[in-house]
């Protein structure tokens, strides 16, 4: 349960999507209306995410099985909930976070082939009724992006997997918008950054402009 006016959103995409920007441009956007979020990020935002999200992204558990891989996660993410999200929501601040549920659906459910059925018990068990307010999915084709990343830093244990792996998970995250449209946004993100940062804050406006 969030205070009134706090809200809670999230930064969808691939890598090399340009989420670092997008969170930037959100925090800015906020800033100039008074509001200091709490920025934070999935796996990771609390001691036990961040040493949970060094095992997932370690090329030394490659063999990882997709059930451990996305229970690992949802446990990352009900210790995120406790002691940052809920918290944070619950003093009135707002919240940004670099990727959430959405990107199991895409990483889990679609680029392992789980499915949405193994992940949906999990989500209601750790969130309940929290959702995001507003969801921002940066999309870009999984090449590009691939490229991005790897001019970026050295491929972690995500990065690394074939290009099949990230069209399943792009397509799980452009369903996702087109069935949720109540809180998720797509993006085109390969055009340049200002036309990119404008579409951010045309969302953003849109969905929040009346609150501040």
């Amino acid at each position: 349960m969030s205070a009134a006016g706090a809200r809670f959103i999230t930064v969808e995409g691939l890598e090399g999507a340009g989420k670092s920007t997008c969170l930037a441009t959100i925090r800015d956007w906020l800033a100039n209306r008074g509001i200091d979020p709490v920025v934070t990020r999935e796996p990771g935002g609390t001691k036990l995410g961040e040493a949970v999200r060094e095992v997932l992204l370690d090329h030394q558990y490659g063999g990882m099985t997709a059930d451990s891989e996305t229970l690992l996660i949802f446990a990352a993410r009900a210790e995120h909930l406790a002691e940052v999200v809920r918290p944070a929501l619950t003093a009135g601040q707002w919240v940004v976070c670099d990727r959430f549920t959405d990107a199991t659906y895409a990483y889990q459910g679609g680029g392992r082939e789980l499915g949405e059925e193994r992940i949906e018990p999990l989500e209601q068990w750790v969130q309940g009724r929290l959702r995001p307010d507003l969801t921002l999915y940066l999309d870009v084709p999984v090449r590009a992006g691939l490229e991005r990343a790897a001019a970026r830093s050295t491929p972690d244990r995500f990065e690394s997997e074939r290009e099949a792996f990230f069209e399943r998970a792009r397509a799980v995250y452009r369903r996702r918008c087109a069935t949720h449209p109540e809180r998720m946004r797509l993006i085109d993100a390969s055009t340049n950054l200002a036309q990119v940062q404008q579409r951010i804050e045309a969302n953003l406006e849109a969905a929040f402009g009346h609150l501040v």
